[in-house]
């Protein structure tokens, strides 16, 4: 049987939110126990966008740790490490970017999604070879699985074909990943217009207080079409009754069949999630209380998790350098 090894991470842009618990947070958790974990800070591809703001990672990657922490994300299960930490990334990236042709990656469409949406003025050098670094960001500790959105495809195709071409070139070393497709819907924005994120004002952080849920949610969008409270309503165009899908395992058909009929209003439906988002949050909320009292204990953590990775990433870059015929000194 394969040996199976879990690769994932995030950019160091700022707090984790429930589209992130959503989305991935909560299948690490779950993987976890069923593989071996790797989970890195992307500090590094966090200035494909923030170039003009590095002052800012330090803060954006301790906060990450602490919502790793609270949401379950165990290091004595889990390699929790930072992606600048370990060169060997930042070595592969180069190699890999020699026979990686730049149509390749102008056409990715992820990048091409990216590119529009973002604020850049000009497509930077970093941005376009995003997906080559994400490919040693896998390749460096020989992942074999990497959990993504469909949006996230195309990189991980780019990634497998990188992975081959390296093999034939030189020596059949790397291992081609293979991807595990969230069946979780990107959660939408409280304004409902756009996935959740928090650059766009609309998400609730993994910390967030029940002052603060009540407060989002209470001013939240719900079924433009709903003028009053007993008019019919279409639970699938709205953001609250995603919530309730996403985050209740109870009362959820009950919840639709009310808002369907027009017996269940905007205001009743809003805090009944609330409640039951508190009541996600809050052990959240106690665990991260407890590692926030102790920076010293989180950057052991860090690394420790990072000089694991990094033995690692020392192994497979002897590797690719004898297989590239780069360790001169040991012929």
């Amino acid at each position: 049987m394969m040996y199976e090894r879990v690769l994932t991470g995030d950019r160091v842009t700022g707090k984790l939110h429930l589209g992130h618990y959503a989305g991935s947070l909560q299948t690490r958790v779950a993987l976890q126990e069923q593989y071996e974990t790797f989970v890195f800070l992307a500090d590094i591809q966090a200035l494909t966008t923030h170039f003009d703001r590095p002052q800012l990672l330090g803060q954006h990657l301790h906060e990450i740790t602490l919502d790793y922490l609270s949401a379950g994300i165990n290091p004595e299960k889990t390699t929790i490490f930072i992606q600048s930490m370990i060169p060997e990334i930042a070595e592969l990236t180069l190699l890999f970017s020699m026979f990686v042709t730049v149509n390749s990656l102008r056409h990715n469409p992820t990048i091409k999604a990216e590119s529009k949406n973002s604020s850049l003025d000009e497509l930077y050098y970093g941005f376009l070879g995003y997906p080559v670094s994400q490919t040693a960001d896998i390749t460096f500790c020989k992942a074999t699985i990497i959990p993504v959105g469909e949006d996230q495809l195309p990189h991980l195709e780019l990634t497998r074909k990188i992975v081959r071409r390296f093999n034939e070139l030189y020596s059949p070393i790397l291992v081609e990943p293979k991807a595990l497709i969230s069946e979780t819907p990107r959660l939408v924005g409280t304004d409902g217009n756009a996935k959740m994120s928090k650059s766009l004002g609309n998400a609730i952080e993994l910390d967030s207080t029940k002052e603060e849920i009540i407060f989002k949610i209470r001013k939240a969008t719900t079924d433009p079409a709903r003028v009053h409270k007993n008019d019919p309503g279409h639970p699938d165009i709205c953001p609250i009754f995603a919530y309730h899908g996403a985050f209740r395992s109870a009362g959820v058909t009950e919840i639709r069949e009310g808002c369907e009929r027009g017996t269940m209003g905007c205001s009743a439906c809003k805090q009944l999630i609330s409640t039951a988002l508190d009541q996600l949050i809050e052990p959240m909320r106690e665990l991260r209380s407890y590692y926030a009292t102790k920076p010293k204990l989180v950057q052991e953590i860090l690394i420790s998790g990072t000089q694991h990775a990094r033995s690692i990433a020392q192994e497979t870059m002897a590797e690719v350098r004898e297989a590239m015929s780069l360790n001169y000194f040991l012929i």
